[in-house]
């Protein structure tokens, strides 16, 4: 990432990681399909209602492995293998602990959180089922993400793509083996996705303990290095909290549609699998540029790190606006992809087509929030965060929904929140940019310790 051509650097990146996060969708996604359409629109509803405390629990961990990441990426791009060395050690060892201690809170917590949010007599049962299987094989999912955040750390965003391929094909297979032939309905495509993650953890975790590599494991040195375990939370903490305090913020965005009912929920849930495809590939970029930034910045190499930001940018913003416009015009037919139910198909062509207008903008806030956490600085973008997506969007459904009782104005609260994030994002980078102006990370850590 520091040397070289940085718009086919970025391109060449973020493509593996594109496709990565497309097969990584399809796990959800596939479960969405099958049961909307060999199951019902119930088992639809109950898969969508437990969309958001999944991530809610899911997102502080996200938050945590990014730090992990970002900070293997800060060593490398230094040349500092001893440093990479314990950071990944720890981030694995930390992951295990950590998983376990949220499968525990979400087998025993998901339904009083399902009551939480209102969700409807005809769903709870179902939404229950798929919860408590979801998080006993919660910790395989996180060991994938943290052992491929260790590959994608140090550029290597294809190899854990291969292995998610993997695992993506057998866990449609098996989706439909379960549903379909042995009749096990939502249960079925919660044990096809736990397998399926177990072997994308076990796949990428040999590659790791094999590899002679400095970021390589070995069990003989798998222990938590305290000094580096603080780096990361540091690193780490600040979005992590912001992505579980968002994702929880949701799901009282969630209560508000649940009002309108299962064919409400079942709609959300089939635009929430089609926008989470829209977003995919400016979450692409925003990943490629946070490691590019990171090695460029650990190489002291700031102005090539700027200029791979404002390229970024581009590249987003130009993806973006050739997802919007299919999103617009065929949201219908991809709607009715999940469930062709009128009620179904009406609620969540008004999502997409309301939200595929704010796509363009949408991007932006990834992109610069990405660029500012490589630099090293989470807080920025946590803050910035919380205030659109908690702040503003609670704020603002509290207030129309007070005035009328109408659907749109529930429908706009997430495109009004990613506009206003998106603008107050860029702002905030420019203004990080001219007033600490990126000096390298040795001149930083220098002014830490003069501190």
């Amino acid at each position: 990432m520091t040397k070289g051509n940085i718009v086919f650097l970025l391109i060449n990146f973020a493509l593996p990681l594109l496709a990565g996060n497309i097969f990584q969708q399809m796990y959800n996604t596939v479960d969405s399909f099958v049961v909307g359409n060999f199951v019902g629109k119930e088992a639809l509803a109950a898969i969508g209602a437990t969309t958001m405390l999944i991530n809610t629990l899911v997102g502080f961990f996200t938050g945590f492995s990014t730090g992990g990441s970002i900070l293997i990426s800060q060593y490398f791009g230094s040349g500092n293998k001893d440093a990479v060395s314990k950071v990944s050690h720890t981030m694995i060892l930390s992951t295990v602990i950590i998983g376990v201690v949220f499968s525990f809170a979400g087998i025993f917590l998901n339904r009083i959180m399902l009551r939480a949010i209102n969700t409807p007599l005809d769903v709870i049962d179902q939404a229950a089922d798929y919860l408590h299987i979801y998080f006993e094989g919660l910790v395989f999912l996180m060991l994938y993400n943290m052992a491929s955040g260790i590959l994608r750390a140090v550029g290597d965003s294809k190899r854990p793509l291969y292995f998610l391929i993997i695992s993506s094909v057998l866990n449609v297979v098996l989706d439909l083996v379960f549903v379909i032939v042995l009749k096990q309905g939502i249960k079925g495509v919660a044990y096809a996705t736990l397998i399926s993650q177990a072997i994308s953890s076990a796949l990428v975790l040999i590659l790791l303990f094999r590899t002679k590599e400095c970021y390589g494991l070995k069990f003989s040195l798998l222990r938590i290095d305290w000094q580096s375990f603080k780096k990361i939370l540091s690193y780490g903490l600040p979005g992590g909290l912001q992505l579980s305090i968002t994702f929880l913020s949701n799901t009282f965005v969630q209560g508000y549609i649940n009002k309108f009912g299962s064919d409400a929920i079942a709609g959300w849930t089939s635009f929430s699998k089609i926008d989470n495809f829209c977003l995919l590939p400016m979450q692409s970029v925003s990943l490629s540029v946070t490691t590019f930034v990171g090695q460029n910045y650990g190489a002291s190499l700031i102005d090539r790190a700027k200029k791979g930001v404002s390229i970024s940018g581009l590249i987003s913003m130009a993806i973006s606006a050739c997802v919007a416009f299919p999103a617009f015009f065929f949201a219908e037919p991809l709607i009715s992809i999940f469930n062709r139910e009128s009620g179904v198909v009406y609620y969540g062509t008004y999502f997409l087509k309301v939200a595929s207008f704010f796509y363009i903008i949408r991007c932006l806030n990834q992109v610069y929030a990405g660029a500012m956490r490589g630099f090293g600085n989470a807080i920025i973008p946590m803050v910035v965060l919380l205030s659109s997506f908690v702040v503003f969007r609670q704020a603002y459904l509290a207030f129309t929904t007070h005035l009328t009782e109408s659907f749109f104005p529930v429908a706009l609260a997430y495109p009004i929140g990613w506009a206003v994030c998106s603008t107050a994002m860029v702002i905030s980078y420019v203004i990080f940019i001219k007033k600490y102006r990126c000096t390298s990370l040795n001149e930083r850590l220098m002014s830490y310790n003069d501190i």
